[in-house]
């Protein structure tokens, strides 16, 4: 079975598979990209990598709306349950076998206040296994060389990853950051939002292929299918 891939703008994905529609850090609000507004998204499951504002974003009207479990750090879950909503809390290293398959969590190097200013705990990556694909969705980070670990763990399918340099990764440290995960398939994120984050993400894609690494930009609202 195919899992479907669909890029909404800065760093938020759906991703559809095993069953399930999962959306990663749904900011639509605010988000100057976004293809899709927060009252018509559609979510089973909304994985939250970290508490900031453009990544937390509208989990808490959209899970409200849908019923969506959130999937995050303890400190994110607790605070959603706090709400009324449905939640999952795992933790760095750890990982749980969904019904559309397994989440792992892994470390990234950032910072995680929720928009109260109130603590979210430890930033993080997902590691998700889906219709027997592995999807890396690094989250908000810079370079650390346990990436290395996460790509020799499991070969990876795709490798979402932060090249807006700033608040992340920049084009150079993502190009080692492919390196040491060694992935199948590259889309970058979280880039052209802002001025502060601005990069030309098809130079990115060039630099990546010339590795012998696809890497495919995609424009919000497009698809692709894994």
């Amino acid at each position: 079975m195919a899992v479907e891939l669909t890029f909404h703008g800065h760093a938020s994905f759906t991703l559809k598979g095993g069953g399930a529609t999962l959306l990663l850090d749904p900011f639509f609000t605010g988000n100057p990209l976004a293809d899709v507004s927060a009252d018509s998204v559609e979510a089973d499951y909304i994985l939250v990598s970290h508490g900031h504002g453009d990544h937390f974003g509208d989990t808490v009207a959209i899970a409200r709306r849908t019923g969506a479990t959130v999937i995050s750090v303890f400190e994110i879950a607790t605070c959603c349950e706090n709400q009324g909503l449905k939640a999952h809390a795992l933790h760095l290293g750890g990982g749980w076998e969904f019904p559309f398959g397994r989440v792992k969590l892994t470390i990234a190097h950032h910072g995680s206040t929720l928009p109260d200013g109130s603590p979210g705990g430890n930033p993080a990556g997902f590691l998700l296994d889906i219709e027997g694909k592995r999807i890396y969705f690094a989250g908000d980070t810079g370079l650390f060389y346990d990436m290395k670990l996460i790509g020799e763990e499991k070969p990876i399918d795709v490798a979402l990853l932060p090249i807006g340099d700033n608040f992340t990764m920049g084009p150079d440290d993502a190009l080692r950051a492919v390196r040491l995960l060694n992935p199948r398939l590259v889309i970058p994120y979280h880039y052209g939002t802002w001025p502060l984050v601005e990069q030309d993400p098809y130079a990115f894609a060039k630099r990546v292929e010339e590795m012998g690494v696809r890497c495919s930009v995609l424009p919000p609202g497009q698809k692709l299918t894994l």
